[in-house]
């Protein structure tokens, strides 16, 4: 068993071919640690930019790489193959957390045009995994803890690194790793990548739906019970759509109370996600400015 800590330094840039700004990676560092924990080897490489040349003052001050560094950096084609080289034996790839995957995913898609892909095999979110143990030590906040708060908590000194270089955060968090690691939570948390819908997932974005005749969307749904007595309602009216609401007024059949009705629907990777509200009920004439507006016909 060999684990493979992975890290990435990452520079907004904009991106002619995609008229948007995207994230270059301009660093990659890793950690190789056999399967009692023991550090194997070290990887890291400065990464020359496909798409501009220079880099912004942010992250030149956060990670210490400047213009000059950057230019002299390797290929990312070849750093990526030189990546892969070092980590071709590796069991379990790690990050902290998920948002190095969504950077490899963009510049794997967008630069290196899916003719090179990362070596990654089984994944493990390790701020997930740390942040497990650290409940257990009284931290309770459900926010994403940063990598530096989570050492200190730990009595990790990191006088002595870099931290936002890829390879000194690598190292912090391959010591988190040894003190964090639970057998049962490891497991529950490891995923396999090598599974098609694994990058699927990544790639797709949850959106809201806005046609009321999209094919997700079910008859039923758009049906309210009375919030007086429990019995079947008669909508008054058409649906109108209104900040992510579909929203139209309704009349019990058998208590004749009226009220209305909103639905909202957000189409996710697994499923659709579904609410439905109750509002008070406003007769025609009394709306309120930018009230509900006409429901597009188109996603």
């Amino acid at each position: 068993m060999e684990y493979i800590i992975l890290d990435l330094e990452w520079d907004s840039v904009y991106f002619p071919p995609e008229k948007r700004f995207i994230n270059q990676i301009l660093q990659i560092g890793a950690v190789k640690l056999d399967k009692d924990f023991n550090t194997l080897d070290t990887f890291s490489v400065t990464i020359r930019s496909a798409i501009s040349n220079r880099v912004s003052s942010r992250f030149a001050k956060l990670t210490g790489i400047t213009k000059e560094k950057m230019l002299s950096g390797t290929p990312f084609e070849e750093a990526v193959k030189q990546y892969n080289a070092f980590a071709e034996n590796s069991d379990v790839v790690m990050t902290w957390s998920k948002s190095d995957l969504y950077t490899i995913v963009e510049n794997e898609d967008f630069i290196l045009k899916n003719s090179l892909k990362f070596k990654l095999s089984g994944y493990l979110d390790l701020q997930k995994l740390v942040q497990s143990q650290l409940a257990l030590k009284g931290y309770e906040s459900k926010n994403q803890i940063s990598l530096e708060a989570a050492a200190e908590m730990m009595d990790i000194d990191t006088e002595g690194f870099e931290l936002h270089t890829a390879l000194d955060d690598c190292l912090v968090c391959a010591e988190l790793f040894k003190l964090c690691y639970n057998k049962e939570k490891f497991k529950s948390l490891l995923k396999d990548a090598t599974k098609p819908d694994f990058f699927a997932r990544l790639r797709f974005k949850p959106y809201p739906i806005s046609n009321i005749h999209d094919k997700h969307i079910k008859k039923d749904e758009l049906e309210f019970k009375c919030p007086e007595c429990g019995n079947k309602t008669r909508r008054l009216g058409s649906f109108k759509y209104r900040n992510r609401w579909f929203v139209a007024d309704f009349q019990c059949k058998n208590c004749k109370f009226k009220f209305s009705g909103r639905v909202a629907f957000k189409k996710t990777f697994d499923d659709l996600q579904i609410k439905h509200k109750v509002c008070e009920y406003r007769p025609k004439g009394k709306k309120k400015e930018n009230e509900v507006q006409p429901v597009p016909e188109t996603v």
